[in-house]
């Protein structure tokens, strides 16, 4: 979309200075042991946002292994996490050359002062600008909507059912064939795509890639499903470093059963390039 000449340059955060970096900044207390306080910021409704806390344990890692960035990292999540302190402890399992394997787990405190484990992880880093250049690959960017032809939570005449306070740091501009579920009217299909970015105008990096796949609504509302769909697992690939630029991330579900489904999201950047991809198990509520 071209801007008119008068219009102002938009104000961008640079990766570094921006709300997603200090709130995912992380604090070595020992080699191994971080703190983190857990911003009230990137909450669904009363939880932190799964993707927010993945890439606060993918910034641990980061620092903890030998490697910068993450290739492959899956999360189980334990209890629900809650805005406030926590700790992450870091493991080192094996460093090659090309990859490096870490754990990590973050833990909160119940109301006795005990520690309560939240998320445990298993991830590989390597060196994304490292990879060879060749792409084979029968995969192909969504096809929906310009930028401006798609709507997000602030187009709506009230707050989008579900919403909170994460939308507010978030750029979301959701495909309108996609959005029967907030006018009532979802589609049965289980498929969610929406352009992506930080609300500030930060640019993505491999680690804001980790929050991406799990921060668009969930594809539960488009096959009818109210209310909120907690992660029990999320793994996520990262491909390629992002070109500067919006995302679009496509996000669908064909199964769901015994009250779980499954999303497969797939994230591409400005240059059609395929950046990340994930699947997580979530479970549905039914009634």
């Amino acid at each position: 979309m071209r801007e008119a000449a008068s219009a102002p340059a938009p104000v961008r955060a640079t990766i570094g200075d921006s709300e997603f970096d200090r709130d995912t900044a992380v604090t070595r207390r020992a080699p191994g042991v971080y703190d983190i306080d857990l911003s009230a910021g990137w909450t669904i409704i009363s939880a932190v946002n799964g993707g927010y806390l993945l890439a606060v344990l993918g910034r641990a890692l980061a620092d903890a292994l030998p490697h910068p960035d993450p290739f492959t990292i899956s999360a189980h999540y334990l209890t629900a996490s809650q805005p406030g302190p926590a700790v992450i402890r870091t493991e080192t399992i094996r460093t090659g050359r090309t990859l490096s394997t870490g754990q990590a787990s973050l833990f909160q405190y119940d109301e006795e002062g005990a520690e309560v484990e939240r998320i445990r992880v298993l991830a590989s880093y390597g060196d994304l600008d490292a990879l060879p250049d060749d792409v084979r690959t029968a995969a192909r960017p969504p096809s929906f909507p310009p930028l401006d032809q798609c709507f997000g939570p602030q187009d709506g005449p009230a707050p989008v059912p579900g919403s909170s306070a994460i939308t507010d740091r978030l750029m979301l501009k959701l495909d309108p064939s996609t959005l029967g579920w907030a006018l009532g009217a979802p589609s049965g299909k289980g498929e969610m795509r929406s352009w992506f970015g930080l609300a500030d105008g930060r640019d993505a990096d491999p680690v804001s890639l980790l929050l991406a796949v799990d921060a668009l609504p969930p594809t539960a509302f488009e096959i009818g499903l109210k209310g909120w769909v907690p992660t029990v697992e999320l793994t996520v690939h990262v491909r390629a470093r992002p070109a500067p630029g919006p995302l679009r991330v496509s996000i669908t579900t064909r199964n769901l059963a015994g009250g779980f489904l499954e999303e497969d999201a797939e994230v591409w950047d400005s240059t059609d390039r395929l950046v990340a991809q994930s699947r997580q198990l979530a479970r549905a509520r039914l009634t």
